[in-house]
């Protein structure tokens, strides 16, 4: 009997989703993931061997990158707005990317905790150029997991 294994996910659109509510379709998402700090220790063996061992030291989480076509919503630019004037309580917010496929079937998602715009970018265009313009998001969080769906 033949074992099925499932073709990669094909990410064709993501979603953010802030506090529960869609805030826009995304064309392209990076960073997503965390990694530890290394330390090593200087070790001396029974045997009077040095060794370094390397164990885990802080975990730190990545920012997120999100780029989009430039469109009439401003919820990204007025989350952003919150942290400028220095509300960053009321900023800081659980939200969620969801990858969906060709078919706008959700794939995959990714759920943020106190995640807060550390920066919003406007679109580099120009005026003789056929470009769209594309917005960047930028967010950083306190903690993430991967979703089954």
């Amino acid at each position: 009997m033949a074992t099925e294994i499932p073709d990669p996910l094909v990410g064709f659109q993501f979603a953010l989703e802030l506090g529960g509510k869609l805030t826009g379709y995304f064309t392209e998402v990076s960073g997503i993931g965390s990694e530890h700090e290394v330390i090593e220790h200087k070790v001396v063996d029974a045997k009077g061997h040095d060794h370094i061992r390397k164990v885990p030291g802080r975990m730190k989480w990545n920012d997120v990158t999100l780029k989009r076509g430039m469109t009439d919503n401003l919820d990204i630019w007025d989350w952003r707005e919150k942290v400028i004037q220095g509300k960053l309580k009321e900023a800081r917010t659980n939200c969620s990317i969801i990858m969906f496929d060709r078919d706008y079937t959700p794939r995959a998602q990714w759920d943020f905790i106190n995640a807060w715009p550390v920066k919003v970018t406007g679109p580099e265009v120009k005026a003789d150029g056929n470009d769209f313009g594309i917005e960047d998001l930028t967010l950083a969080h306190e903690g993430m997991k991967r979703v089954k769906i």
